[in-house]
């Protein structure tokens, strides 16, 4: 089976610029082609009609078939999960982050012991799926630490996720056994040229090291697999495609894992300036995440508190599977240290009342993923 970089490569899904023109020229008949059959199923085609800016006025018979087919897979549940982050140490120069390593602030990196004390914060307020997140700082957090800390809370979490450095399948695999069952990872953009712009120094500016990395955590054992790029380096809708034939492959290749979608838009961080010529607006955010539920029925979708709360609510009965609530971007932060955040969130409202959100919507608020039995 070819490698997800030359399929890429071969499609020209790497190169946003040769699909614009394409996804111009579909028409509203198209469109209306592609909704009259039946939803779930990806074809490249199908998912490129259904972004297209054609697709714009069929949105609300997008919505209408996607909270169905939502509903029908994973029933009217939505699932609470916390980001805990470790470290703002990093050695990359990402243009977009608040954790670039040229930037001036004090650095701050957890030691397992205060890593465990935000976590029983988290655990206190009813979490039990929780995301490890760190800079690139492989030398203060290696896979050594996540595997110490996964020891110790692998007992209060029914599920543990890491969105960390790529590693090797060997590292990833002692991970595994150490009790993290899911790693989230994006790409960022996947068009090469436009990765090289804003990854300018630092081993994430390798690009094909990092396309690969879902390849070594499925072939570890991981059981969740997160996908995502941040919306507003490239073209939107190229993305979308790009990404789709990702998640196509990996779900092929890795058929007992599952994956996942995220959509992180750019917010504001820590002596970021620059121009963002791509920010995505939220009619097209919700077209994006429509069109994904249309083409992948059992995905999870992913959905953080980076979004507004307004916005979070009216996507709650749609085609949302997983939403954070009461996060904090900064290590030390559920324990009231003033760090450095990587990004300033937009919804700040607590667990309890996003919890209670989500049951004014008509669906259940599940705090728990799995017990570690089934899942042993």
């Amino acid at each position: 089976m070819q490698s997800i970089g030359d399929i890429l490569k071969d499609e020209k899904l790497d190169e946003h610029s040769t699909w614009l023109e394409t996804l111009e020229s579909v028409s509203a008949d198209d469109v209306q082609r592609e909704l009259s059959q039946s939803p779930g199923r990806f074809r490249l085609n199908r998912l490129l009609t259904l972004v297209s800016p054609a697709a714009e006025t069929f949105l609300e018979e997008m919505a209408q078939q996607a909270q169905a087919l939502t509903t029908q897979r994973f029933g009217r549940t939505i699932q609470l999960y916390a980001p805990l982050y470790v470290s703002n140490y990093c050695v990359n120069r990402c243009r977009y982050c608040g954790f670039n390593s040229t930037h001036d602030f004090d650095r701050r990196r957890l030691t397992v012991d205060e890593a465990v004390a935000d976590a029983g914060i988290i655990a206190s307020e009813g979490f039990r799926h929780i995301l490890l997140v760190s800079g690139e700082d492989r030398t203060g957090v290696p896979p050594e630490y996540f595997c110490a800390l996964a020891t110790r809370l692998r007992g209060r979490f029914s599920s543990i996720w890491i969105e960390i450095y790529p590693l090797t399948c060997e590292e990833y695999a002692r991970l595994f056994a150490a009790g993290i069952d899911g790693v989230a990872l994006y790409q960022e953009t996947y068009d090469r040229s436009v990765y090289a712009d804003w990854h300018q120094a630092g081993p994430k500016s390798a690009y094909d090291h990092r396309l690969d990395s879902p390849d070594r955590f499925a072939q570890a054992g991981m059981r969740r697999i997160g996908l995502g790029v941040l919306l507003g380096l490239a073209d939107w809708r190229a993305e979308t495609l790009a990404l789709s034939r990702h998640a196509a492959y990996l779900m092929k290749k890795y058929w007992k894992a599952q994956v996942s979608f995220s959509f992180p838009r750019i917010r504001p961080a820590y002596e970021v300036c620059d121009q963002f010529d791509h920010l995505v607006g939220d009619t097209e955010l919700v077209q994006m995440m429509l069109a994904l539920r249309l083409c992948f029925a059992d995905a999870g979708i992913v959905l953080s508190t980076r979004e507004s709360a307004a916005l979070r609510d009216r996507l709650t009965g749609l085609c949302v599977t997983s939403m954070s609530a009461g996060s904090k971007t900064n290590p030390g932060g559920y324990t009231g240290k003033h760090t450095t955040e990587q990004f300033t969130i937009d919804d700040s409202r607590t667990p309890a009342l996003v919890a209670a959100m989500i049951r004014s919507a008509g669906r259940e608020a599940v705090w728990k993923d799995w017990d570690t039995a089934f899942s042993a």
